[in-house]
């Protein structure tokens, strides 16, 4: 895997390397050692049980391939397709098997924070939430900001409220009172 400088974490494999890996475990025309297969056509229509010999030229007079789809049955089940089309869709069928892990992403508010400022955090939080991760809302309270909690209790609400106007979302976890101030967590509905 390479290293990614900007983040310090991982990237996912390049198609290239994908693609590699793939071409080695699919078996394509004359990589194909089986005396006989059965045979589907482009449009997934069957052909039937032919010889390898016979669907290699059933293949070539339609300018396609002949591509191993697997080799659990008797006689293993070949199909006449373009092979770079073939691994596109299995590229595109891996994606969207993966499920979208959410990551945490914070937001801070400070004790002193303009409306206008507010308004603008409560944008990116939206923008947040339709991404589908979810948001970490934390405000610090230095020194004698701590004596008005409820102040700042306030300050939040009004900031959810803001940002329910513009997505609604559900609490993950309720407002919940740190060491250094309040922090609540917020997802997608």
């Amino acid at each position: 895997m390479e290293e990614n400088l900007q983040t310090g974490g991982r990237t996912s494999p390049s198609p290239q390397k994908f693609f590699k890996k793939l071409k080695k475990t699919i078996l394509v025309n004359n990589q194909i050692k089986a005396p006989e297969v059965r045979v589907i056509d482009s449009e997934g229509k069957q052909i039937g049980v032919m010889k390898l010999e016979q669907a290699l030229e059933e293949a070539k007079k339609r300018n396609l391939d002949l591509v191993q789809i697997t080799d659990k049955v008797s006689p293993p089940v070949c199909k006449i397709v373009d092979y770079g089309k073939f691994l596109y869709e299995l590229k595109k069928k891996e994606r969207k098997a993966k499920p979208k892990t959410s990551d945490l992403k914070n937001i801070r508010l400070s004790f002193n924070i303009s409306l206008h400022d507010l308004e603008i955090k409560a944008e990116k939080v939206k923008d947040i939430l339709e991404k589908g991760d979810k948001v970490r809302v934390e405000m610090q309270l230095k020194g004698r900001e701590r004596a008005l909690e409820e102040y700042a209790k306030e300050k939040m609400r009004n900031f959810l409220e803001m940002v329910r106007e513009k997505k609604p979302f559900k609490i993950e976890r309720d407002l919940k009172k740190e060491r250094r101030g309040f922090t609540i967590i917020i997802s997608k509905e």
